[in-house]
């Protein structure tokens, strides 16, 4: 990267079809496969290259089913400390899968599946206190777990945001905010790790609401609004609410789903 310049320095196979998901943590990096069933393929990172390791592949047998959009897995992601990847299925198995990491980051042979059934978990973050926090779009909630070393899942909280659509979800601080993409808004939810989840209301985004990032400094969010290929800008202020301070439309980004702040 120079400057507001990408450069591309490498393309490799995600081992898979329709790549939907990366995880990195340290060396290793994980992609996330959406059809056949989904996969997930890891990497090991070798300055700003990365290598395919077979041996870390793992299919996830999920059930094909329409629509894709429900039916395919939602995101995957390192535990803080990196001994874990989770998984979640959306409405393909309404499940969290945990694969567990060995030493040089090869997951192991089988995931521990948790089953939520009908919450169709969606995106996920970690709050402070390094409990997993899940969007689930099936109740249109926010929910928080703590996992076991094991990888099974202890429900801590759940909170309904009261929108539609609830999918995705980036931590800024103490501060969550879902991505509401049914309602065209977003969702403040204050979750410091000790205290219970508390709804601060919600922020209007451009239409079809989807992922969204929060700055290094903590001081901006950005929110991906999909229908127009629009970002919209907010000034993230010291009580977890926002203020809009702009937006801009990126060249072709109708329907895109994912963004990152750098």
């Amino acid at each position: 990267m120079n400057g507001d310049r990408l450069s591309r320095t490498q393309v490799i196979s995600s081992a898979g079809a329709f790549p939907l998901s990366v995880a990195s943590h340290g060396h290793s990096v994980y992609v996330l496969n959406g059809l056949g069933g989904g996969s997930i393929q890891g990497y090991y990172r070798i300055a700003h290259h990365l290598r395919l390791i077979p041996r870390w592949h793992r299919a996830l047998d999920l059930p094909v089913a329409d629509p894709q959009f429900t039916h395919v897995p939602g995101q995957i992601a390192f535990t803080p400390n990196g001994s874990k990847l989770v998984v979640t299925t959306k409405a393909a198995s309404n499940s969290i899968e945990v694969f567990k990491l060995g030493v040089l980051g090869r997951p192991s042979a089988v995931p521990v599946v948790n089953f939520e059934a009908g919450t169709v978990p969606f995106g996920v973050t970690f709050d402070p206190s390094g409990h997993l926090v899940v969007a689930e779009a099936g109740t249109n909630s926010v929910a928080t777990f703590t996992i076991r070393p094991s990888g099974v899942l202890v429900p801590v909280e759940e909170l309904a945001t009261g929108q539609a659509a609830t999918c995705w979800l980036v931590r800024n601080g103490d501060y969550v905010y879902a991505s509401n993409a049914g309602s065209a808004n977003v969702s403040g939810v204050y979750d410091d790790g000790h205290s219970a989840l508390n709804l601060l209301g919600t922020t209007s985004t451009d239409a079809g609401t989807v992922d969204a990032a929060a700055s290094h400094d903590g001081r901006f969010v950005y929110v991906q609004a999909g229908a127009a290929g629009i970002v919209d800008e907010y000034r993230a202020n010291a009580d977890g609410s926002l203020t809009a301070i702009g937006s801009v439309t990126v060249p072709g980004a109708v329907g895109g789903e994912g963004i990152v702040a750098l």
